[in-house]
């Protein structure tokens, strides 16, 4: 499924590029440079996915390493405003080469570019329901996913305000969060 999603979202490169020139009114270098980003990272996880198969694998070190393929259940992904595509597929590759299910909350400030993904999925054989995207007000849909007792897990990317939120709306259902607290990671 996620090579699909790659090789999809291949075909469709230059008109996504031209979505990120109009709406997130990035460069077109740039926007190019993020479509490609995105491709090279569903191909990254599809190939991860396809390797890691809960065998036994011998690491680089010394010992051995045992890798399981247990999907978290549904995550809930609050992805950044920064390069709006490449956020959005970073975050959502890794869950659903897991086989989670994933809401996703794509970006404030350029929304349709997630919508206009789920073209792509459509037609690359991702199963009903294991990818919907929520568009809206961040911390609001943040909040609701946070205190549902159905979502498993809760990635927050998207500052310290929402970060900090994120958690303590968490603690009541004891969910799992991963947040940035505002840090960019490189």
């Amino acid at each position: 499924m996620l090579y699909y999603l790659a090789e999809n979202l291949s075909a469709r490169a230059d008109e996504f590029a031209k979505q990120l020139v109009v709406r997130a009114g990035q460069a077109e270098r740039d926007a190019k440079r993020e479509v490609e980003a995105s491709i090279a990272r569903f191909f990254t996880y599809a190939a991860w996915a396809d390797k890691y198969d809960g065998a036994v694998h011998a690491p680089p070190l010394h010992g051995v390493a045992l890798a399981m393929h247990e999907p978290l259940g549904v995550i809930g992904i609050v992805c950044p405003d920064e390069a709006p595509l490449l956020g959005f597929v970073s975050l959502i590759a890794p869950a659903l080469a897991m086989g989670n299910r994933v809401v996703a909350v794509p970006s404030e400030a350029c929304p349709l570019m997630a919508t206009d993904f789920y073209q792509v999925a459509d037609t690359s054989d991702v199963p009903g329901g294991a990818l919907n995207i929520v568009t809206g007000d961040a911390r609001s849909i943040a909040q609701t996913l946070a205190q549902h007792d159905d979502v498993d897990v809760l990635w927050c990317f998207h500052g310290a305000a929402l970060s900090t939120m994120t958690e303590r709306e968490s603690t009541g259902n004891l969910k799992r969060t991963f947040v940035d607290h505002g840090r960019v990671l490189d």
